[in-house]
């Protein structure tokens, strides 16, 4: 840990969940364990831990699944991955780049060969597979997948920057027809709109779902990784046409943002999981100190926390730094 941090910058409320892991991803199994993984500050690897409980998961000890290749695809910027369990196996969709062209993100998948993530070998399987009539995803710098189902279906939701212009980073989303293939060409989700959203680089990325009382709410994050980066919101009924990006509502202002009293900086990427007793919790990044030197995207004290989610009057969660876990 760098000295600054230990250095006067705990307030009460920012004691790490998990140091210096950034873009977190928990994922509560049905048989009640709890798996974590996340990207790791050299980017070169990816790490799971596994625990009976959510707590149980700082202290776990962490496994090396994968590491980059040496030169070519997946050999750079090992970023932000997620763990599934589809149809009864195990997956983790990440994104990579090459050491030859390090910011050529593309978003590839690892197969599990036997029922324990921990212990059993994982595969490559490549880049997921766009629609047959799809001529434009993944063509350009692409990253940040996640799954969610509803009503039997499964969706894909992505980042990816158009391959014109200023490079602008998009949400886009698509029905799955398996695991490693999308059933129709990307639908665009929400692009930035808002000034919070265009800080240094307009950036919409890091998607994750939450669903409450018959509604399905899509966080993402933010502008650039500094103390900029924060947290938006869209929602979504569940009997609506989660294909049609103009049923779904989009939060004027971000619902998660710095806070220098309380000691969060750049806040984002989250996840989101639920405790045993169906409590749910919010997972995601952030620095405890606002001052960095050089690029963002290179300082390691990107550290993990947990959250307790709360839900308004009108359903919708809200998400308050006093609610922190394992303080």
């Amino acid at each position: 840990m760098m000295e600054r941090e230990r250095n006067g910058a705990m307030t009460g409320f920012n004691k790490a969940f998990i140091e210096q892991r950034a873009d977190p991803y928990v994922f509560r199994h049905e048989d009640g364990k709890y798996y974590f993984t996340a990207s790791v500050p050299a980017y070169d690897e990816i790490v799971l831990r596994s625990a009976d409980s959510l707590e149980g998961l700082k202290d776990a000890p962490e496994k090396t699944l994968w590491k980059k290749h040496d030169s070519g695809d997946m050999s750079q910027h090992i970023w932000a991955p997620e763990l599934h369990c589809l149809d009864g196996k195990w997956y983790i969709y990440f994104a990579a780049s090459r050491s030859e062209d390090i910011w050529r993100l593309r978003p590839y998948i690892l197969e599990c060969k036997g029922a324990d993530p921990m212990e059993d070998e994982w595969v490559e399987l490549g880049m997921i597979n766009r629609s047959d009539d799809d001529i434009y995803s993944f063509e350009a710098f692409s990253l940040d997948a996640t799954i969610f189902e509803n009503k039997g279906k499964r969706y894909y939701v992505w980042a990816e920057k158009v391959s014109v212009g200023i490079q602008i980073s998009n949400l886009y989303i698509a029905e799955m027809e398996s695991p490693t293939k999308l059933k129709n060409a990307q639908i665009l989700l929400t692009t930035p709109d808002y000034e919070w959203e265009r800080v240094d680089i307009w950036v919409n990325e890091g998607p994750a779902v939450i669903k409450h009382d018959g509604r399905i709410f899509l966080t993402y994050s933010a502008s650039a990784t500094g103390e900029c980066y924060c947290m938006g919101m869209l929602s979504i009924g569940e009997d609506e046409d989660i294909l049609d990006p103009r049923a779904w509502k989009k939060e004027r202002c971000p619902v998660l943002k710095s806070d220098r009293e309380k000691g969060f900086y750049g806040p984002g990427h989250n996840s989101f999981t639920k405790l045993p007793d169906g409590t749910d919790v919010v997972i995601f990044h952030a620095r405890t100190y606002p001052e960095i030197m050089g690029d963002p995207l290179y300082d390691p004290n990107r550290h993990a926390f947990a959250m307790k989610v709360e839900f308004d009057d009108r359903g919708y969660p809200v998400f308050d730094y006093k609610n922190m876990l394992f303080q």
